[in-house]
């Protein structure tokens, strides 16, 4: 790991954050919520200070009551201390300034505490604003040995723009102050994956081609676009989703265990993996992908709109709000073994889980059609509640010897003591502490997009639209066939 100058455990330095579009939605939600709730449980110096950047014409009084009624919101009601907010608060300011604007970059200089301060700037902002804002505080001398620079995803929306972002910020920063976040990463399940994989000479043996029979990745979403039409127009589930959350997923199943937990030893672990990615373009991208777009269906008995009816989209648009992929890892642990990535908005139900199904028994001794037969199957599940569960066959009760499926079921927030961090609070304290681990490398972002593009590629190339589903079903009918030429079903079909 990376020495930090921020410390081990609790760091002790003063620091000043800046977000990049502090009065977006992002900020509101998630990072300033998150920076409270390591303010109070005493995980960041009571000097932090938190400056939100953005072109709102906005006092800093009505920034922070902005934010604390956002925190208030977005925190759980027994975990918000007014005294607390309040002594947080002092630490809370806002700026407004254009970040396309040297001159007003330089200004921001004046806020921050001295060069030896240790700055975290943070791009809450859309990826073409990444390289001048990068450029512009390089330029107005803001940037430091001390500083850490935050990007959300997505980083570019191809290889060649991942490509131009990447070598801006080398320009100015060594790798190790660069943090390209992946909120999935920080999810404490996907944490006690690695647990779970290495800790546990159970699974090891089990972890590989000949024991398990398929794997499924599914990230669903019960929302639609919602005020994110014009982003989601520009992008699209592919890019949205699956370059970044899903493949990252992917790649924590796969890997190999790393020599050590450094960080660069497990990201070199995860980039084998998409070094291994069977290449998706125009031979074989009908094969072995599904696009889809939501129409107006129902969402817990309530109407919705489809997507081209939502703010923001073109009419007749056709950007895919789903996405479903067979992927084959050609390694020696996975070959043969298919990968099933899926995402969508407008599903029934929101949660994200891996599941591991392993081979069916070789031989039914029951009396039963092997068919009959439930395999055994791993799920962990990462959000909304987070735990693992084990699918058993046992004997049921009775005289009779027929088996029946039973699960055993770990619920880690019940397992384990203590408040777990969020994902953006386990992130946000990373950065603080100088850990880059959970946050991806230069190449990890550029060998994902050079999987992804031939894919967009092929879509075009085979002028492959999407197909239409119903909002509150679970995607398109063609997603069914795309598992059952291998004799597999999802997750939610499955006995």
């Amino acid at each position: 790991m990376t020495s930090s100058s921020f410390g081990k455990s609790r760091p002790q330095h003063d620091v000043d954050i800046v977000v990049f579009g502090g009065g977006g939605d992002l900020a509101r939600r998630k990072l300033v919520p998150s920076l409270y709730d390591l303010f109070r449980d005493g995980l960041v110096p009571d000097s932090t200070r938190v400056i939100g950047v953005s072109r709102s014409d906005i006092s800093d009084d009505g920034y922070r009551d902005m934010m604390a009624s956002s925190t208030r919101e977005f925190t759980p009601e027994h975990e918000f201390d007014s005294e607390v907010w309040h002594r947080f608060a002092q630490q809370l300011s806002h700026q407004y300034l254009d970040v396309g604007d040297i001159g007003q970059i330089r200004s921001l200089g004046k806020l921050l505490r001295n060069h030896g301060t240790p700055r975290i700037f943070y791009m809450a902002l859309p990826p073409q604003l990444f390289a001048a804002t990068c450029r512009n505080l390089g330029e107005a001398g803001l940037i430091t040995p001390e500083t850490r620079v935050v990007l959300e995803k997505p980083i570019g929306r191809d290889l060649s723009g991942a490509k131009r972002i990447n070598e801006v910020f080398a320009e100015y920063l060594d790798e190790h102050q660069v943090f390209r976040i992946d909120h999935y990463l920080g999810k404490e399940t996907v944490q006690n994956l690695m647990a779970l994989r290495f800790g546990n000479s159970l699974f090891e043996p089990l972890w590989r081609r000949g024991r398990i029979e398929q794997v499924q990745i599914t990230v669903a979403e019960s929302i639609g676009v919602g005020d994110r039409g014009g982003y989601y127009e520009n992008a699209g589930a592919l890019r949205d989703m699956v370059q970044n959350h899903l493949l990252q997923l992917l790649c924590m199943v796969a890997m190999e265990a790393p020599t050590s937990l450094n960080a660069d030893a497990i990201r070199d672990e995860k980039l084998k993996v998409l070094r291994s990615l069977r290449r998706i373009d125009e031979t074989n991208v009908r094969k072995t992908t599904v696009r889809g777009q939501y129409v107006a269906g129902a969402i817990d008995g309530a109407p919705v709109k489809g997507y081209t009816e939502e703010e923001g989209v073109r009419s007749g648009s056709d950007t895919e709000t789903y996405c479903a992929l067979q992927v084959d890892i050609d390694n020696w642990r996975w070959a043969g073994v298919p990968f099933y990535l899926r995402t969508g908005k407008r599903l029934p139900d929101r949660y994200s889980e891996i599941t591991l199904q392993l081979r069916p028994v070789p031989l039914a001794l029951f009396g039963q059609k092997p068919e009959d037969l439930v395999p055994n199957r791993l799920v962990i599940r990462l959000q909304p509640d987070e735990g693992i569960k084990l699918r058993l066959m046992v004997k049921g009760r009775g005289r009779q010897m027929k088996l029946e499926p039973v699960n055993l079921d770990l619920n880690l927030a019940h397992a384990v003591r203590g408040r777990p961090l969020s994902a953006y609070e386990r992130l946000l304290l990373e950065v603080y502490r100088g850990d880059p681990t959970l946050f991806m490398r230069r190449d990890e972002v550029e060998a994902a997009w050079s999987w992804v593009d031939p894919i967009l590629e092929g879509w075009a190339m085979q002028e492959m639209g999407c197909k239409r589903y119903v909002a509150g079903t679970w995607g398109p009918s063609k997603a069914v066939s795309l598992l059952d030429r291998n004799n597999h079903v999802w997750a939610e079909d499955a006995p």
